[in-house]
């Protein structure tokens, strides 16, 4: 989530009760000793991995089917495996750390090129920004702003590791890139969404967008939705407009899912709020469809979905709630999805079961029901709402909630979970489905936390952990599992700093671990957001810019393989199917890097492809 997100959400949060001490805008967190520490049964040890060869790179210009088989899922059965034959060993020479310039820098033989910049042209006719700042509605049809979550789709008839869709969220705005003098309400709600564009690689290995192509589509938050799922009749049958389109996620049938990490409506008081903080099936193949809002999977502040499949189609999709703190959920439609016939999948997300998962402290763990009528979901149920922010010994005050119907428990997703007994986390980022089913989640941080488990065992845990599970005999119909933990992010332990701000990462050391991806080669990459790093912040002077890591899942050993410019988030993992391309988004940097005006000012933020400079398999 960017840490302008968290500042829009943050009047809204105080007024529904939770917390916001300081510490949940990251730089604020006062480190502090807990009273005691979980022992986490897989810690690793600590040692300093060392490194060679570093390439900094300044930003380049920008510039009715069926989906064609093999789109590559997020693990868990629906990926396609690259053609075997190159070697993806994980050989790169890893960054230095305390990085802090302001561009992209990668590895030695590497390429950071920016693909699609906020402003650029999209729909065909767009104008695009060129250094004056613009209004709606010049700005609903070019490239929103703070690029997030993306996936790429292969066309039929197109080489599908040299061109094909790629689609991406576009969290926020890029303010410096807009005039509010004029529609400021729609300009705002005109940056924010989702793109779809066409792309296609140069036979020198550059990508650009293709200008004019049918796909290419803006949705955004003056477009209009349609709504499924039980709480349709109750949010409504359409909504304008979507907000805080964080990460996304894909389905086994090829549509996008774009999620709404936002419940609250901050830019148009016309609309009710009860039409956000859902994931939004986009069809990328029909730029005639209209998205629908699928309401079976909940609504919260989602950041993104990744799926699993097994040998009978059954799938399960699973979210994370980016709320300080928020549970993580288990979406599971009635039905099995069709391989044969796309269209008989297209309303899949409307029927099924949605559950919350509790971490029990001796390593297991079960799917809870969130059901009208099960688990207390019921007229009078008692919210004990964010009780983990409260001290122990502190009397927990509940308010009353009535569940009368599955509409009353999808509206209110959170406090259904809290009723139910879910685990509250330290705020549940990006999920990822390995090529061996075991689902990762990033956990972020929570600054905030006064009482602790052996999921979330650190009090004011500034830097993130991030936590694993393998469902009972692989399924994604399973309701147990096991847990544990990858790692915990934060400082050496020869730094000789406190309990809560000491990580257990062997090799480069991050903070707030945000996005994750394990790749259809099951390598892991981890992707950080400190929020708001400007050169003086304490956790870039301890960690450099925010960066881009490659984890080994057996031995918990870390690689710093890209650092952001000054200012940036990074975020959003794709890549062609081949894996010689990355698709990595710089989320709102804030120096000269990517800027157009000559006085500088705009930094935009931006796409960027990484590739080899010899062609070969990123990473390798």
């Amino acid at each position: 989530m960017s840490y302008l997100t968290d500042k829009l959400r943050a009047p809204y949060r105080q007024a529904e009760g939770e917390l916001t001490v300081p510490g949940q805008m990251l730089d604020e967190i006062v480190a502090a000793n807990p009273a005691r520490r979980t022992l986490l049964k897989n810690s690793v040890g600590m040692s300093l991995l060392s490194v060679f060869g570093v390439t900094s790179l300044a930003a380049c210009g920008g510039s009715g089917a069926e989906a064609p088989a093999g789109d590559g899922g997020d693990g868990g059965g629906g990926t396609t495996p690259p053609p075997a034959g190159p070697d993806y060993s994980v050989t790169f020479k890893p960054l230095p750390g305390k990085t802090v310039a302001d561009t992209v820098t990668v590895p030695e033989g590497y390429v950071a090129e920016v693909l699609y910049s906020a402003g650029d042209k999209c729909v065909a006719g767009s104008v695009g920004y060129a250094g004056v700042a613009q209004s709606f509605p010049a700005t609903e049809t070019q490239a929103g702003g703070q690029h997030d979550g993306m996936h790429f789709y292969p066309l039929d008839g197109v080489d599908q590791n040299k061109g094909g869709l790629l689609v991406l969220n576009h969290e926020n705005v890029d303010a410096a890139t807009l005039n509010l003098g004029v529609e400021a309400t729609r300009t705002n709600l005109s940056n924010v969404g989702v793109s779809v564009i066409e792309i296609a690689r140069a036979d020198n290995g550059t990508w650009s967008v293709k200008q004019g192509s049918r796909y290419n589509k803006r949705y955004s938050g003056n477009t209009v939705y349609n709504v499924g799922g039980p709480a349709a009749s109750a949010v409504g049958r359409t909504v304008v407009g979507t907000l805080n389109n964080c990460a996304s996620g894909n389905t086994p049938w090829g549509t996008y899912l774009t999620c709404e990490e936002t419940t609250n409506n901050y830019w148009d008081t016309t609309q009710d709020a009860k039409g956000y903080g859902w994931v939004v099936e986009i069809d990328p193949y029909e730029p005639s469809s209209t998205a629908v809002k699928r309401t079976a999977m909940g609504r919260f502040s989602h950041e993104n979905t990744a799926y699993m499949v097994d040998d009978n189609n059954r799938v399960a999709f699973y979210m994370g709630d980016d709320s300080t703190p928020g549970c993580i959920y288990k979406f599971v439609p009635t039905k099995a999805y069709d391989p044969a016939k796309r269209a008989n999948n297209m309303g899949l997300l409307d029927e099924g079961t949605l559950y919350a998962a509790r971490f029990n402290d001796d390593g297991s763990g079960n799917w809870v029901e969130l059901t009208v009528g099960k688990n207390n979901l019921t007229a009078g149920a008692t919210d004990p709402g964010n009780y983990t922010q409260v001290a122990t010994g502190e009397v927990i005050k509940g308010t009353l909630v009535d569940f009368n119907t599955q509409a009353d428990v999808l509206i209110d997703t959170q406090k259904a979970a809290r009723v139910a007994g879910a685990t509250l986390m330290d705020r549940p980022e990006w999920i990822t489905v390995g090529v061996d089913n075991t689902v990762y989640c990033t956990l972020t941080n929570n600054g905030s936390r006064r009482r602790t488990s052996a999921s979330n065992p650190r009090a004011s845990n500034p830097h993130g952990h991030i936590i694993r599970w393998n469902e009972a005999n692989d399924s994604p119909l399973a309701t147990t599992f096991t847990w544990d933990l990858l790692l915990l992010a934060g400082q050496d332990k020869e730094d000789g700093a406190a309990a809560n701000v000491t990580g257990d990462i062997k090799g480069d050391e991050f903070s707030c671990p945000d996005g994750i991806r394990v790749d259809p080669k099951g390598r892991l990459w981890v992707q950080t957001d400190m929020g708001d790093t400007n050169p003086n912040n304490s956790y870039v002077k301890t960690f450099g810019n925010n960066s881009m890591y490659y984890v080994d899942q057996e031995t918990g050993e870390s690689k710093r393989f890209l650092v952001g410019p000054l200012g940036c988030e990074i975020t959003g993992i794709a890549y062609t199917p081949d894996l010689t391309t990355f698709f990595i988004n710089i989320q709102h940097p804030d120096k000269t890097w990517n800027t157009v005006r000559s006085g500088g000012g705009d930094a935009r933020s931006a796409t960027v492809v990484v590739r080899r400079k010899d062609g070969k398999p990123v990473g390798a």
